[in-house]
């Protein structure tokens, strides 16, 4: 995670330099990354919690749910975030916000009526997991010279033809798209690194606090097969949030494809079975 972190920054200093050297006004920079800022850390959590149909839920509402979380959160040294629940019968849980202070952790009512209470348990504690990593953050930060890269190529591309009528202004402008357009796709290849490995910190995480690394196993397996069950409709509806999700949507396309922001579902599986026979050793010793 330190070495994907450290060529991201790598990239990203790159590219500002770039960019910089090739003309680009800073002022139109500065506005941009103000916005873009602004928008990730106080506005994404509420977007992604609308765009979900969660709402939340005081103790009186949900006081099983409640009482796990307070109870998970004492074991993991971490203050109480709120608690959302999103009804749709898509079994999936996530975790939201910038810092530990300010978190929504959130469970579906499909996940609700899908699980057990151990297995439910591992869940929340794979996504306080999260929290406690601040991993919202850290992908928030990881993201976003990604995005700006991604907005001036757009820009670039629409609107290139008018920005430099001279061979030198034009010249520069082709240096900006290309700049951005690379350092858009290196981003997202070790955006996707880094997140697969915050999915392993986090079942890690939440293994480690509940002492049950096979119950929440166990969910994962019971996740991935109900959602085979679930209208298309609803796994579309919920798809824009597959990179919060404890298990993605579109199970089998993870699997299969290198392009996903989770790890294979088996290697999930084999890393919580080792983990749970070194936590027997270590009873039995």
């Amino acid at each position: 995670m330190l070495l994907t972190l450290l060529l991201l920054g790598a990239v990203y200093v790159a590219f500002v330099v770039i960019l910089l050297a090739a003309g680009a006004g800073a002022t139109v920079m500065l506005v941009v990354v103000g916005v873009l800022v602004f928008a990730q850390l106080f506005l994404s959590d509420k977007i992604a919690l609308r765009a979900m149909g969660a709402r939340e839920v005081s103790p009186d509402q949900a006081p099983g749910l409640h009482a796990m979380i307070e109870r998970l959160c004492i074991q993991a040294d971490l203050p109480k975030p709120k608690v959302a629940v999103a009804d749709t019968p898509v079994p999936n849980a996530f975790a939201l916000g910038r810092s530990q202070k300010k978190a929504t952790v959130c469970a579906t009512t499909g996940i609700m009526n899908t699980l057990s209470p151990a297995e439910l348990e591992g869940v929340m504690a794979h996504e306080l997991a999260h929290v406690k990593n601040r991993d919202v953050l850290i992908m928030t930060i990881a993201s976003f010279f990604a995005s700006v890269a991604a907005i001036i190529t757009q820009f670039g591309f629409f609107f290139g033809g008018g920005m430099g009528d001279d061979d030198e202004g034009g010249a520069g402008f082709l240096v900006v798209l290309l700049v951005s357009f690379a350092v858009y796709i290196l981003s997202f290849f070790l955006m996707l690194a880094l997140s697969r490995y915050r999915e392993f910190s986090a079942d890690r995480g939440a293994a480690l606090v509940t002492g049950r690394p096979s119950a929440l196993s166990s969910a994962l397996l019971k996740i991935s097969g109900r959602m085979e069950q679930v209208p298309q409709q609803d796994l579309r509806a919920a798809g824009e949030m597959n990179a919060f999700f404890i298990v993605p949507t579109s199970v089998k396309g993870a699997l299969q494809t290198v392009f996903s922001t989770h790890p294979p579902m088996e290697k999930r599986i084999e890393r919580l079975e080792g983990l749970e026979r070194q936590l027997q050793a270590g009873v039995a010793a």
